[in-house]
């Protein structure tokens, strides 16, 4: 499975940095990632909602542990990436956009 496209959604709060969709093969979405801001730098959360008892389930995650490595890293990347244009953005007097 081939990721084909990330999308990152910049956000200025405290914990809560980005969402993000990401497409595989040109033909599947995932919606409603997150990165976060932890106490051990930033982490990627997976979709997911919230049950009866107030604990979260992921809705979807990945199952193999190299391509979860390798989709954290692709999405980490590309945050860095839109972080690195918005900066600039700001300081040249233009805007990053946001979907």
């Amino acid at each position: 499975m081939e990721i084909t496209e990330i999308r990152v959604n910049l956000r200025d709060e405290e914990k809560l940095k980005a969402f993000v969709h990401v497409t595989f093969d040109n033909a599947f979405i995932i919606r409603g990632l997150k990165i976060i801001k932890g106490k051990e730098g930033l982490f990627v959360c997976m979709p997911s909602r919230k049950l009866p008892d107030g604990t979260y389930k992921d809705i979807a995650h990945p199952i193999v542990d190299d391509f979860r490595i390798k989709l954290e890293k692709e999405i980490l990347d590309k945050y860095a990436e839109e972080l690195s244009t918005h900066v600039e953005g700001k300081s040249t007097g233009g805007s990053a956009e946001d979907d």
